[in-house]
């Protein structure tokens, strides 16, 4: 029927009929609804969440969205594991407009916020919330005096499906074949609020590196977060398929995450620096570092947390194999970093070690949560560290390892749950349900794999990373 023409009713009657129908409409004028999504990081580092209209945006930063206890046990594989939940509760995302990006591809504009869950009054954490989680640990350490961290993570991945580049490490041509690519990266960083720090052609098979500047710990690890969602819908947006995957070649290199921490006092006075320091530590930087040392074989599972992480933590690898800290040392768990400043206050704003044991298979929420808490226990503890000596740690025996306090970190996802399980201090930093979920996800990961080789477990988490 053409417009303007009557159309029997089921009551025989005629009447208008429409215009046009609201396909014929979009059609002639291009109509879309604009939508936000609003996610959450979730235990396995996936975003997760729900999209809405975009003029729903104002309502929805004060009720929420809503949300499901059980989505918490879903892999990275998208199976659920088995929980408490079940098919019962109800929970709600509350987007942080803080945390938000507007990222402007070819098709269209990629709306996210990132978001709090919280019990359905609104303003009461949930559990099993990384942000949340993280919240507290800053709560905690903001309680020693009011010191704060001060935190970067810089993130390796590898580029999928294009032409080999032998030779090509730090190289210049293996730059400029994704120098577009990069510049786009470090221009939709700065549109999301990010400081983007540098862009390189890494060591690794068409492997690429990015780095953004410092910020607090919450902003931190919401600029991580955002940064892997940027990587990925920029690279898709050009063509390619960008992978975080710890490793995607057992005879390869690996990507880590690299979270760069410092410490400030309640007046942002920078307080990691001590020229006369073990490590030119701090007397509260060294026992902070001494907590980390001394849990991370505990919490290596929360940091580097896939069935092939620790394929990546081994030694010669340029990782983490043991709990050591090293003075500009690759090799260690936990490496104080060089700095350019030629002044005690420039070298005091510099200052900052490097935790290495982590990857993108976890949360960056419960990564820094992990090392603030472990941080702060070190403090209550009143641990200290030994000077860092730069010695080959693969070369020596258990006993030689022992008497200089350092230990092989564990070698598989299995024996790395089973290390946190039996840590009730560790387990002490998070609330009472989050273990024993964690450890049921992260098993049931490991069962979904069953028997898979090494190469192809590589694959699946290369395909979903």
């Amino acid at each position: 029927m053409g417009q303007g023409t009557a159309e029997p009713d089921r009551t025989g009657e005629r009447r208008p009929r429409q215009e046009a129908s609201l396909t014929e409409r979009s059609k002639d004028y291009g109509m879309t609804e604009p939508l936000v999504f609003v996610g959450t990081s979730d235990l396995s580092g996936k975003l997760r969440g729900k999209a809405f209209p975009l003029t729903a945006l104002p309502g929805r930063l004060d009720r929420g969205m809503g949300w499901t206890p059980t989505n918490v046990m879903i892999t990275c594989f998208d199976g659920i594991a088995d929980g408490p939940f079940g098919s019962l509760g109800d929970l709600v995302l509350m987007p942080d407009p803080a945390a938000a990006m507007d990222l402007d591809l070819s098709g269209g504009i990629e709306r996210v916020i990132l978001s709090d869950i919280r019990e359905l009054d609104g303003t009461t954490p949930w559990g099993l919330c990384g942000r949340s989680i993280l919240k507290a640990a800053i709560i905690r350490l903001n309680g020693f005096s009011g010191l704060r961290a001060i935190a970067t993570f810089e993130h390796e991945f590898q580029l999928l499906g294009g032409p080999p580049q032998p030779g090509q490490a730090f190289g210049l041509a293996g730059f400029s074949a994704r120098r577009h690519l990069g510049e786009r990266i470090m221009a939709a960083l700065r549109s999301a609020g990010c400081d983007p720090d540098s862009f390189l052609r890494e060591y690794g098979s068409d492997q690429y590196e990015v780095t953004i500047d410092p910020k607090d710990a919450l902003r931190a690890a919401d600029e991580a977060v955002l940064l892997r969602e940027i990587v990925r819908l920029v690279a898709r947006d050009e063509g390619e398929t960008a992978t975080f995957s710890p490793i995607t070649d057992p005879t390869g290199v690996g990507n880590g995450v690299h979270v760069h921490v410092s410490l400030r006092d309640a007046d942002g006075v920078p307080v990691t620096w001590d020229k006369d320091g073990p490590g030119e530590l701090s007397p509260v930087a060294a026992s902070f570092v001494a907590g980390i040392l001394k849990y991370l074989p505990s919490m290596v599972a929360l940091t580097a947390a896939s069935n092939i992480s620790y394929l990546r933590l081994t030694p010669q690898r340029w990782s983490a194999a043991y709990n050591n800290l090293g003075f500009r040392d690759r090799e260690a768990a936990l490496r104080i970093c060089p700095v350019t400043g030629r002044t005690p206050d420039a070298i005091a704003q510099q200052y900052n070690f490097e935790y290495r044991a982590a990857d993108a298979t976890a949360s960056p929420y419960i990564t820094l949560a992990a090392i603030l808490h472990a941080g702060c226990q070190g403090i209550e503890e009143g641990l200290t560290v030994a000077q860092p000596a730069g010695e080959d740690l693969s070369l020596l025996s258990s006993a030689e390892l022992a008497a200089r306090g350092v230990e092989r970190l564990p070698e598989t996802l299995d024996a790395a749950l089973d290390r946190l399980e039996s840590d009730r201090t560790v387990a002490s930093f998070f609330p009472v349900q989050f273990l024993p979920v964690y450890l049921a996800l992260k098993r049931a990961e490991i069962a979904a794999l069953g028997t898979a080789t090494i190469a192809e477990r590589c694959a699946r988490y290369l395909a979903t990373y």
